[in-house]
């Protein structure tokens, strides 16, 4: 009799969280959030890979969170996915790889209907920039994690059913900056392409990936493009007055004109697919040309971290972290705090600077 008892409690358990879901789900805006990317996004992907070099999951991470601890984000607290999630209804995607076992099987499913995070950090479009930070989980495998996804829910609600709710769900696509490191950092990369040749590749190789999302049931998608990383305290320390590496802002402002206009042909090659382009270049260039108008006092400094600028150890425990994150741009060395992502996510859903449609356009189609 006694061993029957967690059995009981687990079906109990499962049943109200599957009615809490299905409430959800009904009150919601959108019926379902799926997420790729890479840090910017990560709600605790890394957590889960032993080897990767791209972890956040200790302090002083987390600092600001509702638990007030580390959760795997490269933040003090939400970043810009919790947000998004919020503003329409949903919980946070929950990491894909908190759903399965350590021998890859699924666990638990039930998420997959609201939403799941494939996003990790240190991820590149292509997989060769995974190479940074020895393990992540490279947008090509966030798209084969993804397909069992879909499996699964063609399985649940049969293909008309999962087209439907697919339709109608966000697949939001946050990458590309790492490639962009990548190519910096690779004497080898710049003397086999040009800045030019490069970005070209990454937009033409995240085009046959959204495709492949397509082919997956993906219809509203939410791309966004690079901001200025050369502005970036990794990038600021290496100059003596602390001023952004302008060569790589520039890689990633032609990146964006190659995204844009990829997004654009794969509009007019898929015609029932829709797009919110998000130009984060354009939002955190006002940040830095007019900080204090948006309630920043600090835009070249890392909150947390040692050294110059605060960016030449990363946020570790032995780190030492600023009082008022709210007015710091960046959290570390790399990433922005949870203000600037509370502003990010203001304007994906509300615009401006969010083409052709922000997000509450994107979902009353």
């Amino acid at each position: 009799m006694g061993s029957q008892k967690p059995s009981s409690f687990s079906s109990l358990f499962f049943l109200i969280f599957s009615i809490y879901l299905f409430r959800v789900s009904n009150s919601a805006l959108v019926p379902a959030i799926y997420v790729f990317g890479d840090s910017l996004v990560d709600v605790g992907n890394n957590n889960h890979l032993k080897l990767s070099l791209a972890k956040a999951n200790f302090p002083h991470n987390g600092l600001d969170f509702p638990t007030k601890k580390p959760t795997g984000r490269f933040s003090n607290g939400k970043n810009a996915a919790d947000y998004v999630a919020e503003k329409v209804g949903l919980p946070t995607s929950p990491p894909y790889l908190s759903l399965i076992s350590k021998f890859r099987k699924v666990t638990n499913t039930t998420p997959f209907k609201t939403g799941v995070s494939f996003a990790s950090g240190g991820a590149g479009i292509f997989n060769e920039t995974n190479k940074l930070f020895k393990q992540s989980v490279a947008m090509d495998q966030q798209i084969e994690f993804y397909s069992l996804v879909y499996k699964t829910l063609v399985g649940e609600l049969g293909s008309p059913g999962a087209a439907e709710h697919l339709s109608k769900s966000l697949f939001t696509v946050v990458i590309g900056s790492n490639d962009i490191f990548g190519y910096h950092e690779s004497s080898d990369l710049r003397n086999k392409y040009s800045p030019q040749q490069y970005v070209d590749s990454m937009a033409s190789t995240l085009k046959s990936q959204l495709k492949r999302l397509y082919g997956y049931g993906a219809r509203k998608y939410v791309v966004g493009g690079i901001g200025p990383v050369g502005c970036a305290p990794s990038q600021r320390k290496r100059s003596k007055g602390g001023e952004c590496d302008e060569e790589v802002n520039n890689w990633a402002a032609i990146y964006n004109i190659a995204l844009k206009s990829m997004l654009q042909t794969l509009k007019m090659e898929l015609k029932d697919i829709s797009y919110s382009y998000f130009d984060v270049y354009q939002v955190m260039s006002n940040f830095l040309r007019s900080p204090s108008s948006f309630g920043f006092t600090e835009i070249k400094s890392a909150c947390c971290g040692l050294g110059n600028l605060k960016a030449d150890v990363p946020c570790l425990p032995i780190a030492t972290f600023c009082p008022n994150r709210n007015n710091h741009l960046f959290w570390d060395l790399y990433h922005p705090t949870q203000q600037a992502h509370y502003m990010f996510a203001n304007y994906i859903f509300d615009g401006p600077f969010t083409y052709p449609l922000n997000v509450n356009q994107l979902i009353a189609l």
